[in-house]
């Protein structure tokens, strides 16, 4: 089949710089990868003493609290993580779904996208769209628990047959290789997936079907059209990784330099942590929105590319009629004449 790239990547980006109102959506969308991010630096002080007299004694004092509330502020944070993951899978969704409608619905010819009526329009899609992401996810969580699980009853037993805590250093190392290798076996699994997921998002939104005919449209679409697919794929990896790579490059370019100065500092002057969490807090809101626009051009060359492999229409935008005006209760009747 002959596809033609180039017009479908300047088709998406055409669309994604006439209509901002797809920034949004590419935002909301952006919130479902971004909402387990945040645990990465959890465990950065662990290292630190914090009854040492570097330490600041309300830094001391604040510790200290949470150590003698651990569970109550346990509590507090797993239910606040739940309602967040929740807002973030909800907004996530909603927002893939927009940009789908959107730029099919740019494509058709749509001259504005109003984004309280494309916002409403995809409500309609959001279980089907969620129950997707469920059928692909709980296999994956499932095989996951299963292989710690396997682990763990193979690691204890040989741990402490073989010379108890000497041993568990090893054990751990080929525990974590082993662990390791499953992983690396499942990515080019997991990478077919995320493919065949993508054409089903299109054929839930596009064509209207349910979850498991999606699921069969995607593979089916997926199957007739390996090459073109897979080839739009590693294009729009590369641009993703340029593009991020340039979004978080302010970041670095303050951050290498401030640890240097921390680090020469042996951790004693603050000031340039601060200074580094006041520049990211301007540059949150800029990295935000340069993402958005990066997640809605790659979902609209996504949504072009199907459109061009299966010939979908686009989605008719619901039109609200405008209410008929009230009857004139005192309109003046006048009588016919008598013939």
């Amino acid at each position: 089949m002959n596809f033609n790239f180039g017009e479908v990547l300047t088709q998406a980006w055409q669309i994604v710089r006439k209509f901002k109102v797809l920034w949004i959506f590419g935002i909301l969308a952006g919130c479902a990868r971004g909402g387990g991010g945040g645990g990465n630096g959890g465990g950065g002080n662990s290292g630190f003493d914090f009854s040492s007299p570097n330490v600041p004694p309300g830094m001391e004092r604040f510790f200290q609290n949470m150590a003698d509330h651990a569970v109550q502020y346990a509590l507090v944070a797993i239910t606040l993580l739940c309602v967040i993951w929740i807002v973030a899978v909800f907004l996530g969704t909603i927002g893939r779904i927009g940009l789908i409608r959107g730029v099919a619905q740019a494509d058709g010819g749509v001259e504005k996208l109003i984004f309280g009526q494309l916002f409403s329009e995809s409500t309609p899609y959001f279980w089907r769209m969620f129950g997707l992401s469920l059928i692909i996810a709980l296999p994956v969580l499932i095989l996951v628990a299963v292989l710690l699980a396997g682990l763990f009853a193979f690691f204890v037993p040989v741990a402490v047959s073989s010379g108890g805590a000497s041993e568990m250093p090893r054990l751990g190392f080929l525990a974590i290789i082993f662990f390791a290798g499953c992983m690396c076996l499942l990515v080019p699994f997991l990478l077919v997936a995320g493919l065949i997921i993508r054409q089903s998002e299109n054929a839930i939104v596009l064509e209207n079907l349910g979850v498991f005919p999606a699921l069969s449209r995607g593979w089916e679409v997926f199957r007739k059209n390996v090459g073109p697919i897979l080839l739009m794929a590693i294009i729009l990896w590369v641009i993703g990784i340029v593009a991020g790579l340039i979004i978080a490059l302010p970041i670095i370019a303050v951050a290498i330099p401030t640890a240097l100065a921390f680090a020469l500092g042996d951790g004693r002057q603050w000031t340039p942590m601060l200074l580094l969490g006041v520049c990211l807090c301007i540059y949150i809101p800029v990295s935000m929105l340069l993402n958005g626009i990066l997640t809605s051009y790659i979902q609209s060359a996504w949504t072009l590319t199907y459109r061009r492999l299966t010939g979908t229409n686009p989605p008719a935008p619901v039109i609200v009629e405008p209410p008929a005006p009230p009857e004139d209760d005192d309109r003046t009747v006048i009588a016919r004449p008598n013939a």
